[in-house]
């Protein structure tokens, strides 16, 4: 079972769209191998060294949290059906209204636009707020996302910057 790592007074809180069969296997966030998560926000300035995924509670002391928008395993994303992506971004919102972090970065397009009923969704920071919390769209660090690890590290500096 993947549980969310969240407390109040975050800086931000990662949304992953659901854990991959490897991650709930591991029990832990992002474990599969092929996923740069962990690289990326080291990189990004989130992290002081990269952290593996079994220390992910550790992600608390730098003020980050993670949680999920389905929490139903699947291989990919794609396999989730809209009410399930649509009731995970009531329940999500639910979530960002009770801990109330600075940010929230959903991690990929498709994933905030079926949670959230958007249409047209940019990278970076959206008009949505949740209570005092800004929504950000960071791409997937999912190694099925063809993005490179330059890409994904500069649009999560961008938060990075926004926040600190």
């Amino acid at each position: 079972m993947i549980t969310d790592i969240i407390s109040s007074n975050l800086q931000v809180v990662f949304c992953g769209i659901n854990p991959g069969l490897s991650t709930a296997h591991h029990g832990f966030h992002f474990a599969n191998g092929n996923n740069r998560f962990w690289k990326v926000i080291h990189q990004a300035g989130f992290t002081e060294r990269q952290l593996k995924p079994e220390e992910e509670q550790h992600l608390l002391d730098t003020r980050c949290g993670i949680t999920m928008l389905v929490e139903r395993p699947t291989v990919e994303a794609t396999e989730l059906a809209r009410n399930e992506l649509q009731e995970g971004g009531e329940a999500l919102k639910a979530k960002m209204m009770q801990y109330q972090p600075k940010a929230l970065a959903v991690l990929g397009k498709q994933a905030f636009s079926s949670a959230f009923g958007i249409r047209k969704v940019a990278w970076g920071r959206q008009e949505l707020m949740i209570g005092e919390t800004e929504v950000w769209v960071l791409p997937n660090p999912s190694g099925l996302n063809r993005a490179t690890l330059d890409e994904l590290v500069n649009r999560y500096r961008e938060l990075f910057d926004a926040i600190e």
